[in-house]
C-alpha cells in the first residue's frame, strides 16, 4: 500500500485518474511551507505543482520514493537532495507544447498590432473623432519579414519557431549567454538581442537563466522590440523591466508569468494601466487538452515507476 500526498490539488482543474496499485489518497487544496513535513512524513509518493521541497524538508520523508509534479519545471524541488536520497522525480515535459507557444504567439500579435491600446483608445472615442474612415492611433507591424528571437530549444520553443515560420519570420535559436562557442543551429545571445524584433523566452528557471533579462539585456536590443515570457517570472529582472518601458530601451513586453505569484495588488507592474505592457495570469498552459496531457502523463510516469503497464 503506497501513501500519496497530493499537497496543492486546487491548482488542477481536471479529475486524475486512480492508480493501478493498491494505495492510499489524501489531498489538500493548498499546503503552507510549515504544514509540508507534517503531511509528508510518511509518503511514498508527493504530488506537488509548486508546494516547495527543500533539502531540509525532504530529509524528513523517511518513506518518500517518488515525487511527480504536474508540470514541466521543477525550480521549487532541491534535485541534489533528490538524487542523494534516489528519489526519482516524474514531470510532464511538453505536456503543453502547444497551449504556451499558441498563447506567447497570440500575445506577440497583439503587441506588434498594439491591439491592447487600439482597444482602449477607441473604446474611449479615439476612432469617433477621426477626421477620416481610420485612426491611425498607434503603430502596427507586420510579422512577416521581422525577426523572432527564441531563448529555449524544447518543446516550446521548437513550436513556437515553427509557428513564427508559417507568418513569414526569420527565427534565431539563442545560444547560452556567455557562450563563446556557439553550438550548430544557434546565434551568439548577444546577437539575438541586438537582432531581434520579438524575444519569446522558453526556457527554465535556473541559477544561469535567473534575471537573464536585465537592463544590460534591454539596452542591447532593438528600441521597437518585443519581449515576451510564457516560461518562469524570474527570467526577467521587474524593476529592470519598468525602466526599460520607462524609458523606452524597448517598444513593449508581455508576461504571463511574475516572480512572484499571484502578485500583491501593488505589484509594480500592476499599478496602473500602459499601453506598452500586457500581462496575463499565468494561464497560458490551462486550455483543456493540455490539462488532460498533463494528468495521462502524470499518471504513466508514477505507474511506470512501480513497473506496471501505462495509462
Amino acid at each position: 500500500m503506497k501513501n500519496i500526498i497530493f499537497l496543492d490539488r486546487e491548482t488542477l482543474s481536471v479529475e486524475l485518474p486512480r492508480f493501478s496499485f493498491a494505495h492510499r489518497w489524501v489531498e489538500y487544496p493548498s499546503t503552507r511551507t510549515e504544514q509540508i513535513v507534517e503531511r509528508c512524513r510518511a509518503a511514498n509518493i508527493v504530488v506537488t505543482n509548486k508546494v516547495p521541497l527543500s533539502r531540509e524538508a525532504l530529509l524528513q520523508m523517511p518513506h518518500l520514493e517518488l515525487i511527480g509534479v504536474p508540470a514541466a519545471g521543477v525550480n521549487h524541488l532541491d534535485l541534489d537532495a533528490c538524487r542523494a536520497r534516489r528519489i526519482e522525480v516524474v514531470t510532464c515535459a511538453g505536456y503543453s507544447a502547444i497551449s504556451v507557444p499558441e498563447h506567447a504567439f497570440a500575445l506577440m500579435m497583439a503587441l506588434r498590432r498594439n491591439l491592447i491600446p487600439y482597444w482602449q483608445d477607441v473604446h474611449t472615442g479615439g476612432w469617433s473623432g477621426s477626421p477620416t474612415f481610420y485612426a491611425e492611433l498607434h503603430p502596427v507591424d507586420d510579422l512577416y519579414g521581422s525577426t523572432l528571437g527564441v531563448i529555449g530549444g524544447g518543446h516550446g520553443g521548437k513550436r513556437i519557431a515553427q509557428l513564427a515560420e508559417a507568418f513569414g519570420m526569420r527565427v534565431l535559436f539563442g545560444d547560452r549567454k556567455g557562450r563563446t562557442a556557439v553550438r550548430p543551429g544557434y546565434t551568439r545571445f548577444d546577437a539575438l538581442l541586438r537582432e531581434a524584433d520579438v524575444i519569446s523566452l522558453h526556457c527554465p528557471l535556473t541559477e544561469d537563466t535567473r534575471h537573464l533579462f536585465s537592463t544590460a539585456e534591454f539596452r542591447q536590443m532593438k528600441r521597437t522590440a518585443s519581449l515576451v515570457n510564457t516560461a518562469r517570472g524570474g527570467i526577467v529582472d521587474e524593476a529592470a523591466l519598468i525602466e526599460a518601458l520607462d524609458r523606452k530601451l524597448i517598444a513593449n513586453a508581455a508576461l504571463d508569468v511574475l516572480e512572484q505569484e499571484p502578485p500583491a495588488r501593488d505589484h509594480p507592474l500592476l499599478r496602473s494601466q500602459r499601453t506598452d505592457l500586457i500581462v496575463t495570469s499565468h494561464v497560458a498552459w490551462r486550455t483543456r487538452v493540455a490539462m488532460n496531457r498533463l494528468v495521462l502523463q502524470l499518471v504513466d510516469g508514477i505507474e511506470k515507476h512501480y513497473g506496471l503497464a501505462a495509462v
